[in-house]
């Protein structure tokens, strides 16, 4: 299937990027999304953001019935919504979702405690439901409260305007830093019925691996009960969205949830995550939390360079999801990166301060096509002109085989710029 997160270019801009410019790693437009029966959605500019007309709130309606799942972050200092999602998410149901940018209602004490109650109970009496159906989302500035009912009181206004094609809308919605909507699409069958996913993400900063790094809403009309998508969702994650990393700094506001209408058609009974019937569906799920996660690592800060990074021959998956971070979270890597400068040296430092068990006598490493170390040992012959014309694109692998086991891990990053350094400094301004 393709991915609406794929970008193929043959160079980038070296001019630092400033935090309005679009990303050159971008994709070239706003896929088209499949809708999803029992979801309507909107989203308005509510006055959250400074910039006047800027998109900063989106609400979801769910068809009664819909279950949920989801994974968050493990920072100890977990913004006010995290705290709510995380006690709900037991029950497993949900009838609406509420998530806000231009603020993050973290760090803001009893405050931001009173704001999700507001939101919540709010959004319950609109929409016929219980408080503990809600779920809440916020992103953005640390440690400014708002008036408890700010939100709540943008809700009514909101569900006048809910759609089942408010997709873009409700993307847009949700964005900080991002230079662009990230949004994606599939379709599966489970059994004989026809079951779509649909989702979208936001992310550019504060991105590290810890549970879930960044938000992100995956819609589906499949039937499936919350404990069976509580261990879909958790497989899911591990490989796409705890795979990425754009500064090794995790949010306090991460969050990954998703909701299932149980609107699809003659679908048949779903007991169990190791039910045969769900095996295309885990494959799309998978593909399509991969999809949002890889356009997150796209629209990184000041990103130039899309950076895959393979580990094999590890002892473990995860001492080489272990090894694979410690490369893609070097500043001397991601530099060397964005200077176009294959400094292979720079990825055995990474490797050695892993902590991870790597044997340096067999070590091997490749950029691209082309194998730089083999066995330990520099390529007899190597030529190192090829692969300095190889940095030059906006696509680079790192192969890392450690000589060990049989573990293997991928890990996605991006290279770092001084784009990076601007947009953070101008955050708050």
């Amino acid at each position: 299937m393709a991915k609406s997160g794929s970008s193929k270019k043959t160079s980038a801009s070296k001019a630092a990027p400033k935090s309005s410019a679009r990303s050159p790693l971008a994709p070239a437009r706003f896929p088209t999304l499949g809708q999803v029966a029992g979801v309507r959605l909107a989203g308005r500019a509510v006055g959250l953001k400074k910039a006047k007309g800027v998109k900063d709130l989106m609400v979801a309606e769910f068809a009664p019935g819909t279950t949920v799942a989801g994974v968050l972050t493990r920072s100890k200092c977990p913004s006010a919504p995290v705290d709510w999602c995380r006690a709900i998410l037991p029950r497993g149901k949900a009838r609406v979702l509420v998530v806000n940018s231009g603020n993050a209602n973290a760090f803001t004490g009893n405050a931001g405690d009173l704001q999700v109650a507001q939101t919540a109970g709010e959004a319950a009496h609109l929409f016929g439901c219980r408080a503990q159906d809600v779920y809440i989302a916020s992103t953005g500035v640390i440690g400014e409260p708002r008036a408890p009912d700010y939100i709540a009181s943008k809700i009514g206004g909101m569900k006048k305007t809910l759609t089942v094609k408010s997709w873009k809308d409700a993307a847009e919605a949700i964005m900080t830093t991002d230079t662009f909507p990230k949004a994606a699409s599939r379709k599966v069958k489970i059994g004989k019925a026809d079951i779509t996913l649909t989702g979208f993400a936001k992310g550019s900063g504060m991105i590290a691996p810890d549970m879930a790094t960044m938000l992100g809403f995956v819609f589906t009309d499949a039937k499936i009960p919350a404990p069976v998508l509580q261990r879909l969702v958790r497989t899911a994650a591990d490989d796409s969205f705890n795979a990425i990393t754009v500064d090794s700094d995790t949010s306090t506001s991460d969050t990954v949830l998703l909701f299932a209408t149980g609107q699809a058609k003659g679908q048949p009974r779903i007991t169990s995550a190791a039910d045969k019937a769900l095996v295309d569906f885990k494959a799309a799920l998978k593909d399509i939390f991969i999809d949002l996660a890889q356009q997150i690592v796209r629209d990184g800060e000041g990103a130039q360079k899309f950076v895959t990074i393979n580990v094999t021959g590890a002892e473990s998956k995860r001492a080489a999801r272990t090894v694979g971070l410690a490369i893609a979270n070097s500043p001397l890597v991601k530099t060397a990166i964005a200077g176009e400068d294959p400094n292979w040296g720079r990825v055995v430092m990474a490797v050695g301060k892993a902590g991870e068990k790597a044997d340096r006598d067999k070590l091997s490493i490749g950029f691209g096509e082309t194998q730089i170390t083999r066995n330990g040992q520099l390529v007899h012959g190597y030529d190192e002109a090829p692969v300095a014309a190889y940095m030059k694109g906006d696509e680079i692998t790192i192969d890392v085989d450690l000589g060990v086991g049989r573990g293997r891990g991928t890990v996605w990053t991006c290279d770092l710029t001084h784009g990076y350094i601007t947009i953070n400094a101008d955050y708050r301004s």
